[in-house]
């Protein structure tokens, strides 16, 4: 039994309910049971009869999904179905049955032959497809025998999904089917229309899959054009609109092939996706006009009185020829949501057809009152949806850092449309002595509560990471911070620090996927590290390793959205990746590594079209390193001989790189920063030079109270050295470490 039948219902249901065309329709199905529900499924659709009294025969629908080894020989093309079989009365109760008290071998014996091998147990399922007019095919779900065998709620969820597929394949638009010309007399054909209709329209996820649902709904069977006007801009929620209402025209659609010639359109201006009708663009609804009256009666109406075809004309403009569609051949309905009019549509039939019936709008009142409510409920969902992934994006950094010896690019993709909010993230965070951590981690769930969490894990990440603790300690905190956040709060996470001088990384893992390094020539590792426990299990030890960072590597660091799938798992996707990002190396040369942005570009690619079931956060990192020749250290006793040594030793230094024009202004802020240091110190301290597109300078001290900038009085002999640093260095700035601190500044480059 699944953890949570209902959520996956829900997911697999909407999933089937958008797919267009019977192929798609088997395609969802299949997609969305496998492996969660079964492990494999093929699926037989009913022949197209020319006689309906003739003999029922099933056709395999492409191959069977994800088999692998459950079946012994291949299911056959073609299962003829005899009228008095036991597979013909199972089809017609219409109820997905299991082995066991339901035994269905003889009628799988009857659609599949002797030939295939089935799993042994109750670990078959067979689901008619049945249509409310008719059976449509049938479904057949394995499992393997590794696996438990179906219990009833399984059977129920298979039922359930079957007659959504069911819905979908009757739907087909390009299955040939006959068509009735109108939902006449009796009653219950109309009943029936509008039951089908209006689940068309629910099917709709945003505006214009709703609007496109109401459209292929009405035409042909309903009218034989229609005209979808919608405001502009559509008011959310309680929102009241500013300023006079605008209706502007969203869709238009119309009977096309043989009998279309006599419209006032004509047909070689006809587009598959979107037809375009002689009707104006948008309409500003005059307070007090006939317009505005219509549509302040919310009722649908016929256009048989002046009133009414002055509202017409005034929709769809006095010059358009859809005026002449006047009388009970067109009815103008309003679409009313929860608390106002969000817009109209027209129905029009052509002359020679029969005209519209008062029982007619009926029809059109419930055409438009689902259409108007689901027009309602995809604003509000697409403006929270954008809220929440605003709110998401805020929580991640707006622009990286550009740590010394490194380049870096990210990418965040959302999910798909239907789970946006997600709590991946990412983060480079400099630190003491040129390094930088680098971390990416993902919270568990779909929801604002995970896009929540996310954040104030990265918040607690960056407090930690400024307080310099080792990777696993860093993972030790964030563990206890998701315990005391909640039970359930877990996540995964990554957290390396690089040291460009010593070319080495640290590298720490909390139940993340393991990082992938591309080597200089080429070669890609996928790293070995601790996989570690997710964030919040508590009780648990992290463990670190370091590892080498040769110049002109590149790390990946991502997150599992972008390697796990329901159609791979996540070591299948990491050796694709790996195997990627080899590929995409063999482009540039092993003597050119391919470009950071181009690379990010390239791995994303292997996503492929359709939704993504997970967000994806992904930190590639470029390890140019600092040669030894471009560091220079030294250990400076704190006493008062110590500034004047500091300076000798950077002119030295400075002579050594030609940096000559640079030597004035070192030496001067050297022997402030190492004197202040003096004064306060009681243990040796540290000065570095590092040579980059800039000279960065660092002197640290065992005193963990961080220097003040702020402004001297006359009287004071001390307090400008701060000043002086802030007024001639490039860059400069404090980090407190766990022994002390280290003071900085940088010199040179492009803004000296």
């Amino acid at each position: 039994m699944l953890p949570d039948p209902q959520r996956f219902l829900a997911v697999s249901g909407r999933r089937i309910a958008r797919a267009e065309g019977a192929a798609q329709v088997v395609r969802e199905l299949c997609l969305s049971t496998v492996p969660d529900l079964a492990d494999g499924v093929f699926v037989y659709l009913a022949e197209q009869r020319r006689d309906p009294d003739g003999p029922l025969r099933l056709l395999l629908d492409g191959p069977p999904a994800e088999l692998g080894g459950l079946m012994g020989g291949a299911p056959p093309a073609v299962a003829p179905v005899s009228s008095d079989g036991v597979l013909a009365g199972f089809l017609r109760c219409g109820r997905a049955r299991g082995r066991g008290p339901d035994d269905i071998e003889e009628a799988l014996r009857e659609l599949l032959g002797s030939a295939p091998r089935l799993p042994q147990g109750n670990r078959v399922l067979l689901a008619p497809l049945r249509a409310p007019d008719a059976v449509v095919g049938v479904a057949v779900f394995l499992r393997r025998m590794d696996r438990e065998d179906f219990v009833a709620d399984d059977i129920a969820l298979a039922d359930a999904l079957a007659a959504q597929a069911a819905l979908g394949v009757s739907e087909d638009t390009d299955a040939p089917q006959v068509r009735p010309a109108a939902p006449r007399a009796p009653d219950e054909d109309r009943l029936r229309y509008v039951g089908a209709a209006t689940r068309r329209i629910a099917r709709g996820f945003d505006t214009d899959e709703i609007v496109l649902g109401l459209c292929r709904a009405a035409v042909p069977t309903y009218s034989d054009a229609a005209l979808v006007y919608l405001r502009d801009p559509l008011p959310v929620g309680d929102e009241r609109p500013a300023g006079p209402a605008v209706l502007r025209l969203r869709r238009t659609d119309r009977i096309k092939g043989p009998g279309a010639e006599g419209l006032v359109w004509p047909a070689e201006t006809v587009d598959d996706e979107q037809d375009d009708l002689d009707a104006a663009d948008w309409s500003e609804v005059v307070p007090g006009g006939a317009l505005a009256e219509v549509l302040r009666g919310v009722r649908p109406v016929f256009a048989d009185d002046p009133a009414t075809r002055a509202a017409l004309s005034e929709l769809v403009g006095e010059d358009s020829a859809l005026n002449g569609w006047a009388g009970t051949h067109a009815i103008l309905a309003p679409l009313r949501g929860r608390r106002r009019v969000t817009g109209a549509v027209i129905f029009l039939r052509r002359p020679e057809r029969p005209a519209f019936e008062p029982a007619d709008l009926l029809v059109a009142a419930q055409l438009a009152t689902h259409t108007a409510l689901g027009v309602d409920k995809a604003v509000l969902y697409s403006r929270e949806a954008f809220i929440a992934d605003r709110l998401q994006r805020a929580m991640l950094p707006h622009s990286l850092p550009r740590p010394t010896g490194v380049r870096l690019a990210v990418r965040y993709l959302p999910a798909a449309e239907t789970a946006r909010v997600g709590g991946d993230w990412y983060d480079a965070i400099p630190l003491p002595g040129s390094r930088v951590a680098l971390v990416v981690g993902d919270v568990m769930g779909h929801s604002m509560t995970s896009a929540a969490v996310m954040g104030q894990l990265r918040t607690t990440a960056l407090t930690l990471a400024g307080l310099d603790l080792p990777p696993q300690e860093v993972l030790h905190h964030l563990d206890e911070q998701a315990q005391r956040l909640g039970t359930d709060r877990m996540a995964t996470c990554l957290y390396v620090v690089y040291d460009p001088v010593s070319h080495r990384i640290t590298v720490a893992n909390a139940g993340h996927p393991p990082p992938i390094l591309l080597h200089p020539g080429g070669k890609t590792e996928v790293l070995a590290v601790p996989p570690g426990a997710p964030i919040g299990v508590g009780g648990i030890d992290f463990e670190a390793v370091e590892l080498d960072a040769p110049a002109g590597a590149t790390l990946l660091l991502y997150t599992d959205g972008l390697v796990e799938s329901r159609l791979r798992d996540v070591w299948t996707g990491i050796e694709q990746l790996r195997e990627r990002l080899a590929a995409t190396a063999q482009l540039t040369g092993p003597d050119r590594p391919p470009p950071l942005e181009a690379l990010c570009d390239e791995v994303l690619d292997m996503l492929g079209p359709g939704d993504r079931d997970d967000d994806i956060a992904l930190l590639a990192a470029r390890f140019d390193g600092i040669a030894p020749s471009d560091v220079a250290y030294w250990t400076l006793e704190p006493e008062d001989s110590s500034p004047g040594r500091a300076r000798r030793l950077t002119r030295q230094a400075l002579a050594g790189w030609g940096l000559e024009e640079l030597t004035d202004t070192a030496e001067l802020l050297v022997s402030e920063i190492v004197t202040n240091a003096v004064r306060h110190a009681s243990r040796p301290i540290s000065l570095r030079l590092l040579r980059t597109d800039v000279v960065r300078c660092e002197v640290g001290d065992d005193v963990p109270q961080l220097p003040r900038l702020r402004r001297a009085s006359p009287e004071e002999e001390h307090g400008r050295g701060l000043f002086l640093v802030n007024r001639l260095a490039r860059r400069w700035g404090t980090t407190r470490l766990g022994t002390g601190k280290i003071v900085w500044f940088e010199l040179g480059g492009s803004g000296a």
